[in-house]
């Protein structure tokens, strides 16, 4: 893994390659330049700087290497005359392909599984979010050892006489090596498994005490730098005055945002305080990519997870992106991975302060629909009374006896101004409420219903 690089060394120099063919390998954007431009901001994200960018058309991509011989060959003399440190494939490459590629340019050769990775442990920040990526990145590594040491195996592929038996063995140090290699992966990808674990088990019980305290649950969710983030602190500054009366300062709790692909890796839950008192808790979480590899999906399963108990699913579009169509179409089938395909959803059509007005029309076809922009703070209004109506519901009014000892319930409507009327009795709380949605289950047990 690659530490941050300091602002004042100079980029990494590197090739982007990408592979035209007929097969298409990009399920959601059949336009290739758009592909290229996608993985260009990637090899920027990751620091490097791209200095040359080569294409082939091919009617398959090639066995051996992927571009085909020739076309290996001018990348091996553009590496040589460039100086570039590092090759990067648009696609993704083949044990054999990568291990081809390697020994004909004579430098490291990523593919777009490679690169994410990197990016994804750079940004890593929590423990949590270093064990992910490390557990996704040996996993990515366990099948490519092959070849690494493989002249160490010609050197020593006869082997010595063994002691006593006076049987040859016929592993070379090559060999030898491998097999350590991958025993000890699959060794530190066991440790790792049982940290997530511990971690997992912690974070539900966390979860499990934020659903104590009855706040609806609202995640963000969508395609990477779509604007996630800049829409978390825009509600977190919006409500900064009620968190300071609730002894809580939300400027301090802002998370970090830049206008580059994965700037946030970890999750982050925020309270986001209403003038209403219909407050909710707001989790920021990783962007999604198309063909995000499917190891980081799995390592980050357990962060994820704080999608899948949502109440209400805020995707956020970049609606300036000529692309936000398909963004939210990589969008769904990751959710549907996650097994969140059926939680409530709202649109938030974002930067719309850069669309021209006769375009800010709905483009996705569900009422659920709002063009925002964090920018302006246009449309922000309209967001929070959709996810109100959503992770509220409509409130039933209902009477009911609360014993002495369900205090806590009382203070659960109260903090969400439903309750209409109280009055104490020698049975408990006589109270007359609006219940939100939410709060109806645990209430309903002491509703008293006419005879």
């Amino acid at each position: 893994m690659t530490e941050l690089l300091n602002e004042e060394e100079i980029l990494t120099k590197a090739i982007l390659v990408g592979l035209e063919s007929d097969l298409g390998g990009n399920e959601y954007f059949s336009d290739f330049d758009h592909s290229m431009k996608e993985m260009k901001a990637l090899v920027e994200a990751c620091d490097m700087e791209v200095v040359e960018i080569m294409t082939q058309a091919l009617p398959h991509p090639d066995n051996a290497t992927y571009i085909g011989k020739g076309k290996a060959h001018e990348l091996a003399d553009a590496v040589k005359e460039l100086e570039a440190e590092y090759v990067i494939f648009e696609g993704n490459l083949s044990p054999a392909q990568m291990k081809n590629l390697v020994n004909i340019v004579g430098t490291p050769v990523w593919d777009r599984t490679n690169l994410i990775l990197e990016i994804f442990s750079r940004r890593a920040r929590t423990r949590e979010a270093k064990l992910q990526v490390e557990s996704a990145y040996l996993q990515f590594m366990l099948p490519r050892l092959t070849g690494m040491w493989q002249h160490l195996g010609r050197q020593a592929g006869g082997g010595g006489s063994s002691s006593g038996g006076g049987r040859r063995s016929n592993k070379g140090i090559g060999e030898t090596q491998l097999e350590l290699d991958r025993r000890h992966i699959n060794h530190r990808i066991a440790e790792l498994s049982k940290e997530l674990e511990t971690i997992s088990k912690t974070r539900k019980l966390q979860r499990e005490g934020r659903e104590r305290g009855n706040l609806p649950s609202v995640a963000l969710v969508g395609y990477t730098n779509a604007g996630k983030s800049s829409l978390m602190n825009r509600l977190l500054s919006d409500s900064e005055k009620l968190s300071v009366l609730n002894e809580e300062k939300n400027t301090d709790k802002k998370v970090f945002e830049k206008d580059m692909l994965f700037a946030t890796l970890d999750t982050s839950i925020r309270r986001i305080y209403r003038e209403d008192k219909k407050d909710f808790l707001l989790s920021d979480t990783v962007g999604f990519i198309e063909n995000l590899p499917h190891g980081l999906v799995k390592a980050f399963r357990s962060t994820l997870e704080e999608i899948k108990y949502a109440d209400v699913l805020l995707i956020v579009l970049d609606s300036a992106d000529p692309y936000h169509k398909q963004h939210k179409q990589v969008t769904e089938n990751t959710l549907k991975e996650l097994e969140a395909g059926d939680i409530p959803r709202i649109y938030v059509m974002n930067k719309s302060d850069l669309l021209p007005e006769d375009e800010l029309r709905p483009t996705v076809p569900n009422e659920n629909t709002v063009y925002i922009s964090t920018k302006t703070g246009s449309g922000l209004k309209e967001l929070l009374e959709k996810v109100t109506e959503l992770a509220y519901g409509k409130a039933k009014t209902v009477k009911a006896l609360l014993p002495f000892s369900k205090g806590d319930l009382l203070n659960k409507l109260h903090s969400c101004g439903a309750v209409k009327s109280e009055e104490y009795t020698e049975g408990g709380y006589l109270i007359t409420a609006d219940c939100p949605m939410h709060l109806l289950s645990e209430l309903s047990q002491y509703e008293e219903r006419n005879s």
